[in-house]
């Protein structure tokens, strides 16, 4: 007779294990069958709406201590009352998106109530705000045409420094970038936010800072609350450094693009308006130069047919003054020689700024011996201070790139 191990038997208070897809059609029988989930009637303030291009609407539906996700396909009623802040009474039943294991109300039709709490005490943080001259363009400053140096406040991790600094280095490599890390959403982003304009103004009291770009990428509106906070607000309003405000994306509006000195749509929007275009900058000169000399020699074109206008005429009345004659050729020999060296002085005015614009351009500059030295993260680096023994640093040269390591820092 042949030996058979025995199989594994079930304890008596445990049940026969199933898949996950068994469990989660088991929730959900559960959920239709009970008329309380099954006909769901909940009034709450929108948020995190979104519909895309199938027209179904994706959002939460929230109070004071909890959320609930919903989704409403297209064939429902009432997507155009669906926006954050909103107060709207949803009809529905509960259930569980499969794929997620998520709980969802499914709606079925959306109604206006009003403004949701959220909405509301945002409104009138900015009627506070607005009353006390936080939002007066008049106090707004110019950002520099030609800065020499940005911070950046954002996360280390996010895309949005990568952006910036692959934007700055394509348009205008001559400017640095200084990344002051701070998170960008969650309970502790405005705390955050704030100490990095603290340690910026640390920084800025031996370094110069042109401005400062406030941002993130784009996200709900819980995620971009940080910048809806009140604190950060005023420590914007303080700020001794022009900001720039750079939230999300161009639809997206906070009280930090209100107080900012500059809003940008988006980051990437931010770093190309500070960023001179280098090239563009070369062909503008060089068409300058041009336009300056055509416009000096009409100049003295049309001096020289004003004088020779004036002698035929006093040739014409008085023939027979020879002084006349010569007053006037003498004029004209003066002029000439004027209109000469006050063209020539212009002319090596203009080579001076063309040669000075071309040497300011980063290859020239290397030209000469210098090299421009980048961390590991791409950002150049100008003091000793900020290199630490052990590291590695791109060094670019004229004719390539090379990669080292320190060995040892000495301060001046």
């Amino acid at each position: 007779m042949m030996n058979t191990a025995p199989s594994p038997q079930t304890p008596a208070n445990q049940s026969q294990p199933r898949s996950v897809s068994e469990v989660s059609q088991l929730i959900q029988g559960l959920l239709k069958n009970d008329p309380k989930l099954a006909n769901i009637t909940m009034i709450g303030e929108v948020s995190g709406h979104s519909q895309p291009a199938s027209g179904h609407s994706y959002f939460s539906v929230r109070d004071r201590e909890a959320g609930l996700r919903c989704v409403m396909f297209r064939y429902g009623r009432g997507h155009q009352f669906l926006e954050d802040g909103a107060l709207v009474l949803c009809q529905g039943s509960a259930g569980v998106y499969a794929p997620r294991g998520d709980l969802q109300i499914v709606v079925t039709s959306v109604e206006p109530v009003g403004v949701g709490d959220q909405q509301a005490q945002l409104e009138e943080l900015k009627r506070k705000l607005r009353a006390e001259g936080l939002f007066d363009p008049s106090r707004k400053r110019p950002i520099s045409q030609f800065p020499q140096r940005i911070a950046v406040i954002t996360s280390e991790q996010g895309a949005v420094w990568h952006d910036i600094q692959n934007i700055v280095r394509r348009r205008y490599p001559l400017m640095e970038l200084l990344l002051v890390p701070s998170a960008v959403q969650g309970e502790l982003a405005p705390e955050t936010i704030v100490e990095a304009f603290a340690e910026l103004h640390h920084y800025a009291e031996t370094d110069y800072v042109d401005a400062v770009i406030v941002g993130r990428g784009g996200g709900s509106a819980e995620d971009l609350m940080p910048y809806n906070d009140e604190m950060v607000a005023r420590t914007i309003f303080a700020s001794r450094i022009p900001v720039i405000s750079a939230v999300g994306h161009e639809t997206d509006f906070t009280i930090a693009d209100d107080v900012a000195d500059l809003r940008a749509p988006t980051p990437s929007a931010a770093a190309e308006l500070v960023s001179p275009d280098i090239g563009g900058l070369s062909l503008e000169t060089a068409d300058f130069i041009q336009r300056l000399m055509r416009g000096l020699s009409g100049r003295v074109t049309l001096a020289r047919q004003r004088l020779d206008l004036t002698q035929d005429r006093l040739s014409e009345n008085a023939p027979e003054t020879q002084r006349f004659r010569d007053r006037v050729e003498e004029l004209r020999s003066r002029a000439r020689i004027s209109w000469t060296r006050y063209a020539a002085m212009k002319r090596e005015a203009m080579k001076r700024v063309e040669a000075e614009l071309r040497a300011l351009g980063p290859d020239n500059i290397l030209e000469r011996g210098y090299v421009m030295v980048r961390g590991t993260d791409g950002s150049v680096i100008t003091r000793a201070a900020n290199v630490q023994p052990k590291t590695s640093l791109e060094l670019t040269f004229a004719d390539g790139t090379a990669e080292t390591k320190v060995q040892s820092v000495t301060p001046k």
